[in-house]
């Protein structure tokens, strides 16, 4: 029986096919290491790789100033030492399980105490041994999170400075590289001259009535390199990403952004739909959270064929919803829908299939608004003002939100300079409100 078997974590399902091989291999490990303990005299070869094992995982936890711990550690599990106790079978497995045991739990994060304090009472050694094992997993896994996070800045340092880096060896080569992202930028630039203020600046987050589209073309407001940006990313959901003109900074982002897309066009239609299902059912019913989660879950799942097939998709919901509704009313011995607000509540819903629905305009307008808003002021500080119709599916907009900050928030981390540089050609100075590109 090879001792390796135990090193390998089960990560696999226990109903699958290869979890349940794994699981028996597990097994019959642990059963030999006890049928060698369990001999006479006893057969330790088994444990003292375990303990090897074992004292290998403990010195990896250790951080380099922790010297005393490696030579205490290094001292209670010399291995020759250990051999040596193994061939006159004086090898006292238990013994020495404790005493790692409260090394442990020295080392542990503070969530791993309680799992640590429940082997104290193991006292059989084999089971001991493979708890000790299945804990050991986790710390080391802990570690390895933590390790992972210490070093994120500056991952992500280098990361922004080796893609900015390969871009401008592409730039060197193709002076013409940034033509469509100049191109996008304009056009935001445009847009913003043409449009009254939909979301407050950084300075005032109270809600102020922005002017007519006639007065904002008149008396446009200044122009900022970050609000252009904001413009231009938001354009980008608007867009057929399969356009040859995008934007040349945003190329390894596209598959992303259409993921975005996918996401904002799902909970549009799907917010459209809980507005309309609510007007006629009712602050008793939406009131409750459990009712909208079950009304959201069949909702999502019946869109999923909605950009293929969107009127029979809509079908579906809007049967789906009325007899919900229906049947929830009735269970709460509220009064049920009589037919002709079935028959209207339905005919509403199925409306929203149209690109041109009102309900639906609305709404994606304001899911716009929304990320806009996160992109000034922040995910939290935009969840905290949301418009109307939206706190519905606040939650998911929060996650929607946090993916599109952190895709823009990268992309001008890497390629800030070279939309400075854009933007100072789009931007007068008398209009600038800032000198250089800054992450939102």
């Amino acid at each position: 029986m090879n001792c390796d078997y135990y090193m390998e974590e089960k990560v696999l399902p226990p109903s699958s096919l290869e979890g349940k091989v794994k699981e028996t291999v597990h097994n019959a490990f642990w059963d030999h290491l006890k049928e060698q303990l369990s001999a006479t005299p006893p057969d330790f070869s088994c444990a003292l790789e375990l303990l090897k094992e074992i004292k290998e995982i403990l010195i990896s936890l250790l951080l380099p100033r922790q010297n005393r711990l490696r030579i205490e550690i290094e001292e209670a599990l010399d291995m020759d030492l250990l051999k040596q106790e193994a061939e006159h079978g004086a090898l006292k497995v238990l013994y020495l399980s404790k005493y790692v045991l409260n090394m442990m739990a020295l080392l542990c994060a503070p969530v791993r105490d309680e799992a640590v304090q429940k082997l104290e009472n193991i006292t059989d050694p084999v089971w001991l041994l493979r708890g000790i094992f299945q804990v050991l997993g986790r710390m080391k896994m802990d570690m390895v999170n933590y390790t992972i996070q210490s070093l994120q800045p500056h991952l992500q340092e280098h990361s922004i400075q080796y893609e900015r880096a390969k871009f401008q060896e592409l730039l060197n080569k193709q002076p013409s590289l940034l033509n469509h992202t100049t191109k996008w930028l304009t056009q935001a630039a445009a847009d913003l001259t043409m449009s009254p203020p939909t979301c407050p600046d950084t300075s005032d987050s109270s809600s102020v009535a922005g002017p007519s589209p006639n007065e904002a073309a008149n008396n446009p407001e200044p122009l900022s390199p970050t609000m252009v940006l904001c413009q231009g990313f938001l354009n980008l959901l608007l867009w057929d990403l399969e356009n040859e003109e995008f934007p040349e900074t945003l190329l390894m982002d596209r598959t992303r952004l259409q993921e975005l897309k996918s996401q904002l066009h799902q909970l549009t239609v799907m917010a459209s739909v809980l507005l309309v299902a609510s007007s006629f059912s009712g602050s008793v019913l939406f009131g409750s959270p459990q009712f909208v989660d079950k009304l959201k879950r069949i909702t999502k799942s019946l869109l999923e064929d909605f950009h293929s097939r969107p009127e029979e998709a809509i079908l579906t919901v809007s049967e789906q919803v009325s007899q919900e509704i229906h049947q929830s009313l009735k269970n709460m011995g509220l009064v049920a829908l009589s037919s002709d607000n079935t028959a209207s509540l339905m005919g509403q819903l199925q409306n929203i299939a149209k690109k041109e629905n009102c309900v639906r305009s609305v709404i994606d307008q304001r899911i716009h608004l929304f990320l806009k808003c996160c992109l000034v002021l922040g995910v939290q500080r935009s969840l905290l003002d949301l418009p109307g119709g939206l706190t519905l599916i606040e939650a998911e907009l929060a996650e929607l939100g946090q993916k599109f900050v952190n895709l823009t928030q990268h992309n001008q981390q890497v390629f800030g300079p070279y939309y400075t540089e854009i933007l100072k050609t789009l931007i007068s100075p008398a209009q600038a409100l800032e000198t250089k590109v800054e992450s939102v």
